[in-house]
């Protein structure tokens, strides 16, 4: 950035031109206005989490058709009919043998996904109550007092 460049943003941000991102266009129809913080409540992150680890334990229950019909968790109806049919010469049975290999693959990347969310999510939380602790602690008025959220706004406008 150049100098003459950097004062005429300083010239322009000290006459009230705003200095913030704004999107060339109006909000959707009955959309939110105003400054457009993202806002979100623990609340939020919890559902979000716990769906996401619902999800989990449903596909995992029920989307495992390697070992479907096995019983004990050995190979399952599905792997047995694709080397049934292998045994006896039929193509079917190697791309049944791929289908399911691949099938358990995408299974997989959706568990994994799913868990991904959920221990985010459980990290995020976690960070953030031992940030505020942490701020809590350092930030403090002349009389010892916690100093209030509010009176730190102030500082950056």
């Amino acid at each position: 950035m150049a100098w003459d460049e950097w004062e005429r943003l300083k010239t322009g941000a000290a006459e009230g031109a705003s200095p913030h991102t704004r999107l060339n266009q109006l909000p959707a129809e009955g959309g939110v206005g105003g400054t457009g913080d993202l806002v979100v409540h623990q609340d939020d992150l919890g559902a979000v989490g716990h769906e996401a680890n619902m999800l989990y334990d449903h596909v995992k229950s029920q989307a495992d058709i390697a070992a479907a019909g096995s019983g004990n968790g050995s190979t399952g109806s599905t792997m047995q009919a694709a080397a049934a049919l292998k045994s006896y010469g039929f193509e079917t049975g190697g791309a049944l043998e791929i289908t399911v290999e691949m099938w358990t693959s995408q299974v997989k990347s959706v568990l994994q996904a799913c868990a991904h969310i959920s221990d985010h999510l459980d990290f995020t939380k976690r960070l953030h109550t031992e940030d505020d602790a942490k701020i809590g602690a350092v930030l403090r008025s002349r009389d010892g007092s916690a100093m209030p959220v509010s009176k730190l706004s102030e500082y950056f406008k």
